[in-house]
């Protein structure tokens, strides 16, 4: 009689299908390769990359025994997928060996905050004239890579991946439903990579339009380029030092509207290019979403506007209190940039007191829509949380009453209801012992000494791929300073706070591997 075996994951299904996903990510290096060969600066580092990536997705596709992907091997394929690609991408720091990411675990650092679009930076010196054109374009590129998901991409590209598509998805694209736009998931996917790519490209021209039109003289190709490729997977990474800082305030405008586009859920501009714009302006999300980012925006407008949050004013006059102008474009940017979880900066909003600072706290823990490409919690489940909420004391007073939770007018099933809840308790304890061990680990770093509101800040800002904190860690600073056993865990939750945090956590569980 056989006996039943007692790993009950197909491993080899998964680790071969994360070896296609790296063969295809293999092409992508080919973009700095010809700028390095455009600028005159060194290709063997993309070169080097594009090789070991295909020669690696080949080798690893050798794995398979043709089984059958099950909902267990797309947890462990989509947990991988999203730790060796950021690790191959670690390749072109460690060959070019220039600056801070010559170091193994910095390098590791850059590009897992690259890929799940984080935006958190140990690159130390930012600049092209230390790093090269093409060095800082790939840390652009690994922005846009993983905003709208590498193994949506996939899905969207190859019909071996269609089988367990929806699950793939489901697994790796943010928020806690997936909207089926199509019959085919397939097209689905093209059609979310196909929006995507298309704001890219008109925030290029928008971008660069303004530098024609000589309201930007410092916005050319190259940085309009890089900074939509980092503005539509609310990325934040920015070849310049000073971030959006370094640009006229007509461009910090430009880039706001972008911002709350990359915090929408995506399957909504898909019915508004189909002539159904009600799918969007209808929905209770997008409103909640709108809401939060208006709210917060005024309350951190007025702040600056009476000056009232202004610890000290920054050198080159970013705030000027009393100008409504200069305080709503300082308060909306920061805000939008926060709950979109982008973590570009048109300011050091270090120079912000401890109470405009905890007010922004609150934005960290926002997100954008569900099915966007946002982190933190989202938007939509606070809405349910609210909801859930107002029913509990409903049903408090008349409890005999049965009170379905809707939303768009549609019930939410009382699993949904409980997985939600769930997440959140669990983020938010991840959130405080992240808070305290990062804390503990600055009082024995040297250069690091970190208050209880930074602390805070560093945990979320990693955690939710959001990017910039506060102090040491601020929008014009770096996460350099900190050890590297520090840098190692950031990139542990880096990693499953791209994957909202369960997707990764479950094959840790030995139930996962047991039948």
């Amino acid at each position: 009689m056989a006996r039943t075996p007692s790993v009950y994951v197909d491993y080899r299904v998964s680790v071969a299908l994360v070896g296609t996903v790296l063969k295809y990510i293999g092409i992508t290096p080919l973009f700095p390769l010809v700028l390095a060969f455009y600028y005159g600066e060194n290709p063997v580092p993309f070169v080097a990359t594009s090789v070991l990536m295909v020669g690696g997705g080949f080798l690893l596709e050798r794995v398979n025994n043709d089984g059958e992907l099950r909902q267990r091997e797309v947890f462990l394929l989509v947990s991988l997928a999203w730790l060796v690609v950021p690790l191959v991408g670690t390749v072109p720091y460690l060959v070019a060996g220039t600056g801070t990411v010559a170091n193994p675990v910095n390098a590791l650092f850059e590009s897992m905050s690259g890929f799940t679009t984080t935006g958190a930076t140990v690159l130390g010196e930012i600049s092209v004239e230390r790093h090269g054109y093409a060095m800082l374009m790939w840390r652009q590129l690994t922005q846009w890579l993983g905003g709208m998901g590498i193994l949506v991409l996939m899905v969207a590209i190859l019909p071996e991946l269609s089988v367990g598509g929806a699950q793939i998805m489901k697994q790796e694209a943010p928020g806690i439903s997936l909207e089926k736009m199509t019959p085919r998931l397939q097209q689905t996917a093209r059609g979310l990579w196909g929006i995507y790519a298309g704001f890219t490209v008109l925030a290029i021209v928008v971008y660069y339009g303004l530098h024609l039109s000589g309201l930007a003289p410092n916005m050319t190709l190259y940085n309009a380029v890089a900074h939509a490729l980092t503005t539509l997977p609310t990325g934040g990474f920015s070849p310049e030092a000073r971030s959006v800082e370094a640009f006229t305030p007509a461009v910090q405008w430009a880039v706001m509207p972008f911002m709350v586009v990359a915090g929408t859920n995506f399957a909504l501009f898909w019915y508004v290019f189909r002539g159904e714009p009600r799918r969007l302006t209808n929905n209770t999300e997008f409103r909640s979403y709108l809401l939060a980012i208006l709210a917060f925006g005024t309350v951190i407008s007025a702040v600056l506007f009476l000056g009232v949050g202004i610890a000290e004013p920054p050198a080159n006059l970013d705030i000027i209190p009393g100008n409504l102008e200069n305080s709503l474009r300082q308060g909306l940017f920061q805000v939008i940039a926060i709950v979109t979880t982008t973590g570009y900066a048109s300011m050091d909003f270090n120079t912000w007191d401890a109470s405009a600072q905890t007010i922004l706290l609150f934005a960290y823990f926002l997100g954008g829509s569900a099915g966007s490409a946002a982190g933190s919690i989202k938007i939509v489940r606070w809405v349910l949380v609210k909801k859930a909420i107002f029913r509990t004391l409903f049903t408090s007073v008349h409890p005999e009453a049965v009170k379905p939770l809707r939303l768009d007018r549609k019930v939410v099933d009382e699993q949904t209801i409980r997985d939600v809840l769930v997440f959140i308790l669990l983020f938010l304890t991840i959130f405080t012992l992240s808070t305290m061990l990062l804390y503990l680990d600055s009082l024995r770093t040297a250069g690091v000494s970190l208050s209880g509101l930074e602390a805070m800040s560093v945990a979320i800002a990693t955690l939710g791929n959001i990017g910039p904190g506060f102090g040491v860690v601020g929008p014009m600073n770096s996460f350099l300073p900190f050890s590297d056993a520090a840098k190692l865990y950031m990139v542990f939750l880096m990693w499953i706070g791209r994957l909202e945090v369960l997707s990764v956590l479950v094959i840790l569980t030995p139930t996962f591997w047991r039948q």
